[in-house]
């Protein structure tokens, strides 16, 4: 999952102004006579009309149209809970899944702890969030392991271009998936896997520095074997 070509990112600092160019100003900012400034250090993003601040610590934002990995925290008659790395739970109704569910029998297909690759449908007012898993790309996330990232950190494991993550993919040879609520699912080998997991949590903590996608396949080529 690459990021949107369309979106303007930027890191600002608190009290710094903030240009809404006409949109609507949404998460983490205040208001003064002059304008509107940042509440937190972050990510300036535009989506549609709004304008948001999203952290570069804490907890995933939901917006509509972002696919994330999520994790069954909660089994009901017709619906499943995900965490999706949020203060708001995602819920996944029978409907919205890729299987033809009987009424009680969601566990056959889900159950706690597993997870999947879902896009959110829907984010109201309340915050009640729901994920849909009715696309090809969105389905039960079988084995492999999940790293948690800050989500504000996601553009940079991925790259410009995917320039990161398709290196990432190309020297490793592992099977990744990236959500934009900073969750990273890595498949294949176990001593790979592992070793993608501590490139990510080098990107995590480095994500600031110059040259750091070569950092990164130094790093791979010395601690992988040949494939």
């Amino acid at each position: 999952m690459a990021e949107s070509g369309s979106a303007v990112r930027e890191i600002v600092v608190p009290g710094e102004p903030v240009s809404c160019d006409g949109r609507k100003a949404g998460f983490g900012m205040y208001r003064r006579q002059s304008g509107f400034f940042s509440s937190t250090l972050g990510i300036r993003t535009t989506r549609g009309g709004f304008v948001d601040i999203l952290p570069l610590g804490g907890k995933y934002i939901p917006f509509r149209g972002d696919e994330v990995i999520g994790t069954v925290s909660e089994i009901n008659a017709s619906s499943w809970l995900l965490d999706i790395n949020s203060p708001y739970p995602a819920l996944l109704h029978a409907s919205e899944s890729p299987w033809k569910v009987d009424f009680n029998a969601t566990g056959r297909y889900l159950t706690i702890g597993d997870n999947v690759i879902a896009e959110i449908l829907s984010v109201d007012d309340s915050k009640h969030v729901q994920v849909t898993m009715r696309n090809q790309r969105l389905r039960k996330l079988n084995g492999g392991h999940v790293v948690d990232i800050p989500f504000g950190k996601v553009a940079r494991v991925i790259g410009k271009n995917n320039s990161m993550i398709d290196m990432l993919r190309s020297v490793s040879g592992c099977r990744i998936i990236v959500g934009k609520n900073g969750r990273i699912w890595i498949d294949g080998e176990i001593e790979r896997v592992l070793t993608v997991a501590k490139a990510i949590r080098m990107i995590d903590r480095e994500s600031q520095t110059f040259g750091l996608t070569n950092r990164v396949r130094e790093f791979l080529e010395r601690n992988l074997d040949g494939r």
